[in-house]
């Protein structure tokens, strides 16, 4: 398997977009700030997964898929101060909150797959 065919990357990549549109639609000063942040977290989900797929051992594979669901927590996080500020609404925060989960519902499964017999990358 490809990385570009692992699900949960391609779900982490696009949220990552989805984030990325709902920025570029602030003003300067809360795209500086929380913006920023935002962006980021959200593309280290999908980054760091595809860097310890990279690293071909499955500790190394392990370590940064913690890494990303660090960056799944921060991104829920900076979400929901977006909300409490008025930089997206109540929906979209949902719809956010909903991928979210289902993503680290998966990364969880993967974390837990990753072993010594366990194939650390899909191509």
């Amino acid at each position: 398997m490809k990385l570009e065919e692992f699900r949960v990357y391609q779900d982490a990549m696009e949220m990552g977009e989805k984030v990325w549109k709902i920025v570029m639609e602030w003003d300067k000063f809360a795209k500086n700030t929380m913006g920023n942040q935002l962006v980021r977290s959200a593309d280290s989900v999908a980054a760091n997964m595809s860097e310890g797929l990279g690293r071909f051992h499955y500790k190394e594979t392990k370590n940064f898929s913690y890494y990303s669901r660090g960056s799944l927590f921060e991104t829920k996080t900076w979400l929901t101060k977006a909300k409490n500020r008025k930089l997206i609404n109540e929906e979209t925060f949902s719809d956010f909150v909903r991928t979210i989960d289902d993503i680290g519902v998966k990364l969880n499964n993967y974390i837990r797959s990753i072993g010594n017999n366990h194939p650390t990358n899909p191509q």
